[in-house]
């Protein structure tokens, strides 16, 4: 982590991993599912709007940003259909942010012959050509992924989310190789299993074994068409997260409040913060001042070099403007606060 903060101001500003999807947007990535659009289209229209997702945050004072994850037709999907050996019940789906019903019919190789099987190194890459700015890049984790598929090849989703755990670090290690300075895991499904906990991280750990990358991992309560999923305090993460191989906890605040601020200090979380201060379910633009105020609660508990700021969750389910004014209301948020520091 310190050394991505090298160069970067204090408080640095960043994303969570998806952007919105204009309308248009929707419609011509639906139509390629519906086999009316060819792929060569499709990956224009994907660079196109990655280009301007990036001058967004930019312009905005975001300072890691991210590709705002417009490849993916949504945040399953892209991973779990392109592993090795699943198999879909229809390959064809009315709208791209639908879920394929995937099964996973046998045991996943642990390496594909060809390389990564998912490409996930090729899009950073051409994230990073198209910035100077740090790159923050997000992929969903094996916990998630499992509790998606249909299990017919492994004892239980545990023994299944290792096995796409092990194919996770292998697309890790490429990123790792193409230059990536922040790697994020999203585990959005975590929170509906607090039980589960200790298994999830296992496999986080089998995702970062090895990969030379500062890692986040983003715990939220779901953001599937801006709505959570499930309700409930993050110390259900304790104590079995303070093993997890990661620099940073990214975790929201803005909807929910300020009372999990607590539970990171009693249990002794020494690393950084990914603090959301910016409310993803509300088109309600929070002011510069919202922001600070939140911040500033923060660093009665947490030291200033241990922040990062960033919104509660992706930012898919806004409307362009309203994303953008979010954005930039956080930039200037966490200067007031850098210049009280």
């Amino acid at each position: 982590m310190a050394e991505l903060m090298i160069g970067l101001p204090l408080l640095p500003t960043t994303v969570v991993g998806s952007y919105p999807v204009p309308e248009w947007m929707e419609r011509l990535t639906s139509d390629y599912y519906r086999g009316r659009m060819s792929r060569a289209q499709l990956d224009d229209l994907h660079e196109t709007a990655i280009k301007a997702a990036l001058r967004d945050q930019e312009n905005a004072g975001v300072d890691i940003v991210s590709d705002g994850e417009l490849r993916r037709d949504n945040d399953i999907d892209y991973l779990l259909a392109r592993l090795p050996g699943v198999e879909l019940a229809e390959t064809v789906k009315d709208f791209a942010s639908d879920y394929y019903d995937v099964t996973v019919p046998r045991v996943l190789p642990d390496t594909d012959p060809t390389g990564p099987a998912l490409g996930l190194a090729d899009d950073l890459a051409f994230t990073r050509a198209q910035t100077a700015a740090p790159v923050k890049f997000s992929f969903t984790g094996p916990f998630s992924l499992a509790r998606r598929a249909r299990n017919l090849a492994y004892d239980d989703r545990h023994e299944l989310a290792l096995a796409i755990a092990r194919v996770l670090n292998a697309e890790a290690r490429a990123l790792a190789a193409q230059g990536a300075e922040l790697l994020q895991i999203d585990e959005p499904f975590l929170a509906g299993y607090p039980d589960q906990v200790r298994g999830a991280v296992e496999a986080v750990n089998v995702v970062t074994e090895g990969v030379d990358a500062t890692w986040a991992l983003h715990v939220c309560y779901g953001n599937r068409y801006a709505r959570p999923l499930w309700e409930g305090h993050y110390d259900f993460l304790f104590p079995a997260v303070l093993d997890a191989r990661v620099d940073q906890l990214v975790l929201e605040f803005a909807r929910k409040g300020d009372d999990d601020l607590p539970v990171i200090e009693k249990f002794g979380w020494d690393r950084a913060i990914g603090l959301g201060v910016i409310d993803v379910k509300s088109a309600e633009v929070e002011t510069p001042d919202l922001v600070a105020t939140r911040i500033r609660r923060a660093l009665d508990l947490v030291p200033a070099d241990r922040l990062v700021i960033n919104p509660d969750c992706g930012l898919r389910h806004l409307t362009g403007p309203v994303a953008r004014a979010k954005l930039a209301a956080m930039a200037q948020g966490a200067a007031l606060v850098r210049a009280e520091l």
